[in-house]
């Protein structure tokens, strides 16, 4: 796919955090503070092990997704554009003592997505609490 985009190696948890979203406004993020890449966490009252199963099986279940990496508390999940293969890195990191699931979705490429990263992040709050 001509618009993948090369996978980022510099993803995943350190100490406690996802990587922060770069500058540009195609990137949200439950840990960031700023207006712009702010998006609440997922919240669970369920157990952490359970909830974690919950958001890989909704996820296993969303067209043109491919995990990536998975341990027992974060996930690393391409989603493919449809048409034009735009490539999106999403991940998900179980903060258990917090009862939270942090966010993060982020374009591979451009500087605007129109607003996608934000909605597929709603779209999967709507259906994890449907659930």
């Amino acid at each position: 796919m001509i618009f993948a985009g090369k996978r980022p190696n510099h993803l995943g948890v350190r100490d406690g955090q996802l990587t922060p979203c770069p500058y540009t406004p195609n990137c949200v993020s439950s840990q960031s503070s700023d207006a712009v890449h702010k998006i609440e966490p997922l919240t669970y009252n369920s157990t952490p092990e359970q909830a974690f199963t919950e958001i890989k099986r909704l996820i296993q279940s969303l067209p043109r997704t491919k995990i990536i990496t998975e341990s027992e508390d974060y996930l690393h999940v391409e989603f493919t554009l449809p048409i034009v293969g735009f490539v999106d890195d999403v991940e998900f990191y179980l903060e258990r003592n917090a009862n939270v699931i942090h966010v993060r979705s982020a374009s591979r490429l451009g500087m605007s997505d129109l607003g996608v990263n934000r909605r597929r992040i709603e779209t999967i709050r709507t259906k994890y609490t449907s659930a």
